[in-house]
């Protein structure tokens, strides 16, 4: 059990105190001293392993399934003795230019706090080490805890929106490229971007139902005088999710426009093509007239007939080379 068990602390009057190792002593402590808190943090617990903490804080069955299986949208959830909620941090890779996504869940009720973290990308360690940091914010109790975890979430989200922009900014210089890039490429980085996107938009829209939940007031376990925060936490997730959507539709335009672009140079190797097929054409005319077996054909006698058909499948052919040079087809 200690295993999972990232860490465990019993908060005083906004200061960290040793208290029992055991989860039911500890709660008793916090409870008993009125102004305390429990919290305590686990990393990709077991079924097993959470079935005691899970009785320990009498944490409802639903909730216990959904912080298990992980595969959760963000959402609020309020039950008789808790309040649950979930969060999807996000963590740009910068060698792989890829978007991934953990998850965290929260459980809130009376006089403690359980941290469930699957993944990456979940800040708890240093969310914890700064409100130790600031007992001013930690002594508001859980609700201090849930604020710090989601703005740090939240603020998180804006970094790795301006990741994708410089990954946009990239993919916009290399579309755009007088010499332009390897068609295949190019469209490939443009697909794998859009899925990036995608998985954040997955991690960050959901949020915005339960960041306006706890900004209108009256959850349970959440203390009202802490709207003004979550509406700060909001207003960043508001952004947030502005930014995101902004980079969908640009990365959908640059898409247009490289397979605009594809067309239109698919258009100029046919004319290219078509050039050079016209000229090329005219010799072989005349060479096959001229090369067929008839005894009655005129200027077969005539002494100059070679030179001036040479001559003038060669005048007609620079004929043509200059006429398609001047439209631009050359």
């Amino acid at each position: 059990m200690r295993r999972v068990i990232v860490d465990s602390a019993i908060y005083r009057d906004g200061r960290r105190t040793d208290g029992p190792a055991d989860l039911s002593d500890a709660l008793e402590e916090a409870r008993a001293a009125g102004d305390a808190f429990l919290w305590v943090g686990l990393h990709e617990p077991t079924a097993a392993e959470f079935d005691h903490v899970a009785s320990e804080f009498a944490l409802h069955p639903l909730a216990v399934e959904d912080a298990l299986k992980a595969h959760q949208r963000p959402k609020l959830e309020v039950y008789d003795d808790s309040l649950f909620v979930v969060l999807k941090p996000v963590v740009y890779e910068a060698k792989s230019d890829r978007v991934s996504s953990g998850e965290l869940m929260i459980f809130m009720g009376d006089s403690f706090v359980v941290t469930v973290r699957h993944g990456g990308g979940a800040p708890l360690m240093a969310v914890r080490k700064r409100l130790e940091a600031d007992p001013e914010v930690l002594k508001h109790g859980p609700t201090a805890v849930l604020y710090a975890v989601s703005d740090a979430v939240v603020d998180h989200y804006l970094d790795v929106t301006a990741e994708l922009q410089v990954d946009l900014e990239e993919l916009e210089a290399d579309v755009f490229a007088p010499a332009g890039g390897s068609p295949s490429n190019t469209a490939a980085r443009i697909y794998t971007a859009k899925r990036q996107v995608l998985e954040f938009r997955r991690a960050s829209g959901p949020l915005a139902g339960p960041m306006a939940r706890l900004t209108a007031g009256s959850v349970p376990f959440v203390n009202e005088e802490a709207q003004p925060f979550f509406r700060d936490v909001s207003d960043h997730l508001l952004r947030s999710n502005e930014q995101v959507e902004g980079l969908d539709r640009l990365l959908s335009d640059v898409l247009s426009a490289h397979l605009a672009q594809m067309g239109v140079r698919q258009n100029d190797d046919m004319r290219k093509i078509s050039a050079w097929a016209a000229m090329a054409a005219v010799p072989t005319l005349v060479a096959g007239i001229y090369g067929m077996n008839f005894d009655h054909m005129p200027e077969l006698r005539w002494t100059w007939s070679y030179p001036a058909v040479i001559v003038v499948m060669t005048g007609i052919v620079i004929t043509l080379y200059r006429m398609f040079k001047r439209r631009g087809w050359m």
